[in-house]
């Protein structure tokens, strides 16, 4: 028997029901900052291992989309509205909305143990008692590991052979392997304690949402989300013309991850930036019960933290921000939402190695400012910087703070300021702003990770030891601090 239409879907195709049919009304962008994104894109595309590249931006209702580059190598075909990319881990965020609405109808609480909605016995998937719940699914702390099949599948290949191998093991995968991995996994510790990427994890709430639903998941994308959103099939087939070939690290033509059946709800799904804008829209109308759940910090603080899928934090002056990434073997995708300033923007690649995905972010980050401008507080600091140097930075961020108390330092922004005064070769500079970020984030290993790394670069071993040592007493299972206090000879702090 079909399903009655949830109030959640009645309500969206009457919210969204001009959205879908008409057109949204374009974005007027004024001339300097669209020059400016326009030399944004061309310089991420001129670049030799990027290829092609979409700009979507949502603000304020409007949308705007901008394009560069080439869907394929050799052509000087430029990706239009329609072109097809996949998104890679931004599938997940799909997956967790269609979890907040089970929540929003009642059909599931986000603590019920996971158990609950699969078939057969999973005595396993405890630990010390404490089972996985739904929420632990969708917030990156079920303690899963990150793939299966696991990484005794590719030992002893080489590199240039990994991405081909796994594209034919997960193209002959099936769910009835993955549940047989799934009872074969044991649990390193307490579900709920400690943030981390899993593909596993993505694709068992995908099958717990066919569970709740009793309908495939391709069916629940497009009856929940894709019909109201005015949406294509993530998960159906793409026209050849449509779709953006993406590349590797070597800018090689890359197999699909979409062509993996059991990765769909991990990453599989693949859209177009007209899609995507239209999913990015709604996502920033928290009036929406699904949406607003979806977007609630479930691990962490709201100003640094995990939502349903979406990491949680503060942009430099304090407004709130949920971001996510995507990765496949070809395609990157990236997602920032600033619900309270009503904008959102989505940027799609179709080449993927180990730094599209920063980079993408960086643009983002760089569209913003050309949007908005740079924050009071952090501009005022900069210059502090520029006057008094890098050695007075924790006194600087104070006296700052006082005229600009909406200054917010993020541990993750501070941390990736850091590398990137060292990646210019100002090791000393990095030093001082490792050393605010222990002073801001205490009770952080990673800050005190990045602080013995340079200390080590600088050639104060005694002080990288002392700082790796309360790196890993913060986190145990920090294996970059382990593996050096014992390649240094050095006990870990008791």
């Amino acid at each position: 028997m079909r399903s009655k239409p949830s109030f959640f879907v009645a309500g969206l195709l009457l919210l969204l029901g001009l959205r879908a049919s008409g057109q949204t009304p374009p974005l007027a962008m004024p001339a300097k900052v669209d020059a400016t994104i326009q030399q944004l894109g061309a310089a991420f595309v001129q670049l030799p291992a990027h290829a092609g590249l979409s700009i979507g931006i949502v603000r304020n209702g409007q949308t705007r989309l901008y394009h560069f580059g080439t869907t394929r190598r050799g052509t000087q075909q430029l990706p239009t509205a329609q072109t097809v990319y996949e998104i890679g881990s931004l599938s997940k965020t799909f997956a967790s909305l269609l979890l907040a609405q089970a929540v929003v109808e009642k059909r599931v609480r986000l603590t019920d143990d996971v158990r609950q909605y699969l078939d057969g016995d999973y005595p396993n998937l405890t630990y010390q008692g404490k089972p996985i719940q739904l929420l632990h699914l969708a917030n990156t702390t079920a303690g899963l590991p990150n793939n299966f099949p696991g990484p005794a599948a590719f030992a002893g290949l080489p590199p240039d052979s990994i991405i081909p191998v796994s594209a034919r093991l997960g193209a002959r995968y099936t769910r009835q392997q993955f549940f047989q991995d799934l009872r074969r996994t044991t649990l390193s510790q307490p579900p709920g304690q400690t943030p981390a990427h899993s593909n596993v994890a993505g694709q068992l709430l995908g099958y717990v949402l066919e569970n709740i639903y009793h309908q495939s998941y391709a069916e629940l994308l497009k009856t929940r989300l894709e019909q109201p959103l005015g949406m294509h099939a993530g998960a159906g087939p793409v026209a050849s013309e449509l779709a953006a070939t993406g590349y590797d690290d070597q800018g090689r033509a890359a197999p699909l991850l979409s062509a993996m059946p059991t990765l769909l709800a991990a990453g599989g799904l693949r859209y177009s930036p007209a899609d995507l804008l239209r999913y990015v829209a709604y996502q920033l109308d928290e009036k929406q019960p699904a949406v607003a759940l979806s977007h609630r910090a479930t691990w962490g603080t709201a100003a640094q933290g995990v939502a349903l899928n979406w990491l949680v934090s503060q942009t430099l002056d304090s407004h709130r921000r949920l971001r996510h990434s995507g990765g496949t073997f070809g395609c990157a995708s990236y997602c920032d939402l600033y619900p309270e300033q009503r904008t959102g923007l989505v940027l799609l690649a179709n080449e993927s190695d180990a730094g599209t995905q920063d980079a993408l972010k960086a643009l983002s980050q760089q569209i913003l400012v050309a949007l908005d401008g740079e924050p009071a507080g952090w501009a005022a600091l900069q210059v502090g910087l520029r006057q008094r140097g890098y050695g007075q930075v924790q006194a600087l961020v104070q006296q700052v703070r006082r005229t600009h108390p909406e200054l917010f330092l993020d541990e993750e922004f501070v941390n990736e300021w850091g590398y990137g005064l060292a990646g210019s070769g100002k090791l000393a500079d990095a030093l001082e702003v490792f050393k605010l970020n222990v002073a801001l984030y205490p009770g952080s290993w990673n800050t005190y990770d990045s602080l013995a790394e340079t200390y080590e670069r600088l050639g104060n071993r005694p002080l990288a030891i002392e700082n790796y040592q309360r790196s890993l007493a913060l986190n145990a299972g920090n294996s970059n601090a382990a593996d050096f206090l014992k390649k240094a000879g050095a006990h870990p702090a008791k």
